[in-house]
């Protein structure tokens, strides 16, 4: 549809979706924060060091790439809505066996469980939302996203302050005779029963149905969305621009004849694996998972570093209203740039922070930083959000879910999503060990570096994509 005819569009069905859709989005986030504040309880149920934290910690981790990964090619093969039907149950399964699992084996495999739906909503939500969104405002309804995301991080962080208020501390037991770490976790299947019965009350995606030659629901869906005019030129658009020899398949990231790529995989998949990839380097979810640990090596106490925590999570959403507000205005790479700069220079500040603490005596696994420069650090981690919400943390996954033609957005997706998911795990697998063994300033600089690199492979290879139907997309 061309943007004046954006009055023709059911906002209100389309407002539905996204609201429906983007509760995976929430539980993406509540799932990744909520172990943030139950370190010292893993610690004592399961006896772990730290390189066994960093493990239980990035056991989601792996269930995320694996999810991703699979989630790509059976959205394809199953319908977008159907395969988050499955990540709902996941996320119930999963959220019930971590809060009462004592077997350590068993506690890893259900947050392995709880990472594939992790990874599935990651990768599906958005690219189910920028199906159906209209183009003049796909990106600021994708960044809804980011926004429950966030949101999901935030009430985990909320709800885990005041468990652990109401507990004294996170792992003495609160209701039931369980610690308030456990509930903790337990607190997931409450959003997670709530995405599996909504999930029921929309409808699939036209561009999957037209991929699976369902051209009549296709036009009943984009009908209801366009109206009865509108919908079928659009039916029309999107059967064009699937290939007619086969359906999608994840053979279709190879260069095709004539194509451009590297490796034997076109060009525009290492653009999204790039951004996928980069969006972890800079070290973003150090705070989001460690934020908590963070904070009390830095010489904050359990209370404080919880509180930041929140505080973390508030200034993230309002950086994410910045986005919808400027997004399909200003464009996706400015904002990608923007939040690269930013990012360098505050994750640098931190450096320098943190390279004036000194090592507590009583503790050699803690700093003691004066409070002029606990403050330094605070306001610049609190900029460094800011800059990442602002920019990395929603254009990214805008840019996964509307970037690739129709024909390989399921596999792209599947390849962009499995290293975003690789990424993250290696992050929070290596944080621990890292802060333990060469300190946080000398961590921080490899984020910091790492955030100076992708402003220039922004700057090179990331091409505009406001404005642009999803038909129209090339690679």
């Amino acid at each position: 549809m061309e943007e004046g005819e954006a009055g023709q569009v059911n906002m209100t069905l389309v407002g539905a979706i996204v609201a429906v859709a983007t509760i995976g989005g929430f539980l993406f986030g509540y799932d990744s924060g909520a172990v943030n504040g139950t370190q010292d309880g893993l610690k004592a149920a399961f006896d772990l060091n730290d390189a066994g934290l960093g493990f239980t910690v990035g056991s989601l981790l792996i269930g995320c790439f694996v999810g991703a990964f699979f989630a790509g090619t059976l959205a394809d093969a199953m319908g977008r809505r159907n395969v988050m039907r499955l990540a709902a149950i996941l996320f119930l399964s999963g959220a019930l066996l971590q809060g009462r699992a004592h077997d350590h084996t068993l506690f890893v495999i259900a947050r392995f469980a709880g990472g594939m739906a992790v990874g599935a909503a990651s990768v599906l939500s958005p690219a189910y939302i920028s199906e159906v969104a209209p183009a003049h405002i796909r990106g600021r309804l994708t960044t809804v996203q980011q926004v429950m995301i966030i949101t999901g991080l935030t009430a985990a962080f909320v709800v885990n302050y005041s468990l652990a208020q109401a507990a004294g501390q996170s792992t003495s037991e609160l209701w039931a005779g369980i610690e308030a770490w456990r509930w903790m976790y337990l607190m997931q299947a409450v959003p997670a029963a709530i995405f599996l019965v909504a999930l029921f009350l929309i409808p699939e995606s036209p561009r999957y149905l037209v991929g699976k030659g369902r051209h009549e629901q296709a036009d009943s869906v984009l009908a209801r969305i366009f109206g009865a005019d509108g919908g079928k030129a659009k039916l029309a658009e999107i059967q064009a621009s699937f290939s007619a020899d086969h359906r999608p398949h994840l053979r279709d990231v190879l260069i095709p004849k004539g194509g451009r790529g590297f490796l034997g995989i076109r060009a525009i998949v290492w653009v999204g694996i790039m951004l996928a990839v980069f969006q972890q380097l800079v070290g973003i979810n150090v705070i989001f998972y460690y934020g908590s640990t963070l904070w009390q090596l830095a010489g904050f106490d359990e209370g404080d570093a919880l509180k930041i925590n929140v505080l973390s999570g508030a200034v993230s959403i309002a950086a994410c209203f910045v986005t919808i507000a400027v997004i399909d205005r200003i464009g996706r790479k400015p904002l990608l740039l923007i939040g690269s700069a930013g990012m360098a220079v505050t994750l640098f500040v931190m450096v320098y922070a943190f390279s004036h603490a000194a090592i507590d005596p009583s503790d050699p696994n803690r700093i003691i930083m004066s409070p002029d420069v606990g403050k330094v650090a605070v306001i610049a981690a609190n900029l460094y959000v800011i800059f990442f919400n602002v920019s990395w943390g929603p254009v990214m996954w805008v840019m996964l879910g509307e970037m690739f033609p129709n024909q390989i957005r399921g596999s792209a997706l599947a390849v962009a999503g499995f290293f975003q998911w690789f990424a993250n795990y290696l992050i929070a697998q290596t944080f621990p060990v890292m802060a333990a063994k060469l300190g946080l300033a000398a961590s921080y600089t490899f984020y910091g570096a790492c955030a100076v690199i992708s402003f220039f492979l922004v700057q090179r290879f990331v091409h505009e994509t406001k404005g642009k139907e999803l038909e129209a997309m090339e690679g």
